[in-house]
């Protein structure tokens, strides 16, 4: 919540605006009290079991927001952990808020943003978010319907929680490599370095064994100048490796007061982790995650950054599948992508290209043999057009493939399960159906370009998506928001509760009109029979209301 705390003394900070160069000093609050301004809120629960607020209406006027606080609650007292921070209002608006600092530490030392005098923001009209913006995560409701579940809004605010002087940052990466992960890195340094002053940012060296490890690099704008220009990450990276006591301690005692954790849903899941240990400890240490992962398949936000340099790199091998598929007699080109548990690599590589035949998704189930089967279609589009260009996605019929080998079931450092390689074990099995079975001559060409994919640096549209983000977390981490992730929500820069990241994951809707779009565009049969689609369709009914963005929402 965009909580601002105002001086025993008076009742609101000074008005800022875009003329004011006055400066608030440290201004201290009784632990008593503190005030809130919002507009048209009915109640608030924060969830913290020794707070609680309640907010009365008094028509469109601004109300303030009394908390009450235990006397005995200090910076070093344990709270317990809390629930989700939400808040209700007219209309059946909810506000998924983010946790801030002052929700767990009393009197707090506020400070005015140094953007009102920087030069670069001379020209905007209007320098700070409003207190009452947020970003609806439905865009698309009915006259009668609620307003529905919303988040907050990211960018700069007026009052921040940090002396400049006094910040130390840390920047990690985990998980595997991603398009985009050194542009965020240069921008969350960047962004601290002249936006706000910070002189002291360090990267952890190795993903989260990093913190216990003391491997730590010194970062500032001339060290990340030009990284964005190369693949991979300059920090390192790994899986695993989250001991939360040893990673807090660490944090401790380095002095460490911003943390940015970069990664997929498991490294969100960790930095939630450290988050609630932090505010156990009652530590003044902001976390702010941003979520990376090349499949697309984080929940709430629009997209993941580094997503469209994999489709349009993918672009570059289905275009070598094709060539080669279609210089050769009843020629196949088979190609690989990415996409453990999710298809949306696939599926919009699919659509760009518009050379695929056929796209197979983990979302998707299909089957080989008999009527209505993989084989048979892949037949009839030889017959038809003398070649054929196959995509796959690495979790697609893994099912198949472990009821053949009777594969045991084995996972990751990061907890993800190890997936066999179904797009060879595809390629064998059709070469020996047409060979054996149809006695038919084929020129089978396999491509698994993912470690290219992976290397290679963000393209322009990942590039400016990569800043919106960083500089959103530190704007976010600087107002004193923590255990929050920043994220797109139907174009807007948000914050979003660690929870809400890591709750589910995101998925292709095989009854959305985004995959009706790619079956009519390579004419693929679905691989479902009509009872088994209107299954599907009864089941998702419920659950997705978006029926245009291949995305399914929560209710």
């Amino acid at each position: 919540m965009d909580s601002l705390l105002a001086p025993s003394s008076t009742t609101s900070f000074p008005s800022l605006n875009n003329n004011s160069n006055s400066r608030i000093k440290h201004k201290s609050l009784p632990s008593s009290l503190c005030f809130f301004n919002l507009r048209k809120f009915s109640t608030v629960s924060f969830g913290y079991s020794r707070r609680s607020c309640r907010l009365r209406l008094s028509g469109s006027r601004r109300s303030k927001i009394k908390c009450s606080t235990s006397p005995t609650m200090s910076s070093s007292a344990s709270p317990e952990i809390p629930q989700p921070k939400i808040v209700n209002g007219p209309g059946g608006y909810v506000l998924e808020d983010v946790p801030h600092l002052s929700d767990y530490i009393p009197d707090l030392p506020v400070y005015s943003n140094p953007l009102q005098d920087n030069p670069a923001y001379s020209v905007v009209k209007q320098y700070f978010v409003h207190v009452d913006d947020t970003v609806p995560q439905k865009i698309v409701v009915h006259k009668n319907s609620p307003r529905g579940v919303h988040f907050r809004r990211a960018g700069p605010r007026q009052k921040i929680y940090f002396d400049s002087d006094d910040v130390h940052a840390c920047i990690v990466t985990c998980g595997g490599l991603c398009p985009g992960l050194n542009t965020v890195i240069r921008e969350i340094v960047c962004g601290l370095f002249h936006m706000y002053g910070v002189k002291k940012v360090s990267g952890i060296d190795g993903g989260y064994r990093g913190f216990y490890a003391k491997n730590t690099v010194h970062l500032d704008p001339k060290v990340v100048n030009d990284i964005h220009k190369r693949g991979g990450t300059i920090l390192g990276t790994s899986r695993g490796g989250h001991d939360t006591s040893k990673i807090v301690d660490s944090i401790q005692d380095r002095g460490i007061n911003q943390v940015y954790i970069i990664g997929g849903d498991g490294t969100q899941r960790g930095a939630s982790v450290i988050f609630e240990e932090i505010r156990r400890r009652g530590l003044k240490v902001s976390v702010a995650g941003i979520p990376k992962t090349i499949d697309n398949d984080i929940p709430v936000i629009d997209r993941s950054f580094g997503f469209d340099t994999a489709v349009e790199e993918a672009q570059r091998a289905i275009n070598a599948a094709h060539v080669e598929a279609e210089s050769f007699e009843n020629g196949i080109g088979l190609v690989k992508l990415m996409g453990r548990y999710s298809g949306f690599i696939a599926m919009y590589a699919t659509l760009a290209s518009r050379d695929v035949d056929c796209c197979l998704i983990p979302e998707s189930p299909f089957y080989l043999e008999g009527p209505g089967g993989l084989f048979e279609y892949i037949e009839r589009r030889l017959k038809e057009n003398g070649h054929m260009v196959l995509v796959i996605a690495e979790g697609a019929g893994q099912e198949l493939l472990s009821e053949s080998l009777q594969s045991m079931t084995q996972k990751d450092a990061s907890g993800n399960k190890l997936l066999q390689d179904v797009a060879l074990w595809i390629s064998q099995r059709i070469k020996d159906h047409f060979s054996k079975e149809r006695k038919m001559t084929i020129n089978l060409k396999y491509i698994d370009p993912t470690y290219m994919i992976r290397a290679i640096p963000s393209n322009a549209s990942d590039n400016v998506y990569c800043t919106l983000l960083a500089q959103s977390a530190v704007h976010g981490a600087m107002a004193g928001y923590t255990g929050f992730t920043s994220g797109l929500v139907n174009g807007r820069q948000t914050y979003i509760p660690f929870y809400r990241i890591t709750e589910t994951q995101n998925k292709v809707v095989i009854t959305d009109r985004m995959w009706a779009r790619l079956l009519s565009s390579t004419n693929q049969p679905s691989f479902l029979c009509p009872k088994e689609i209107l299954e599907d369709q009864g089941h998702e009914e419920s659950s997705n209301e978006l029926l245009d963005n291949g995305k399914c929402s929560p209710n």
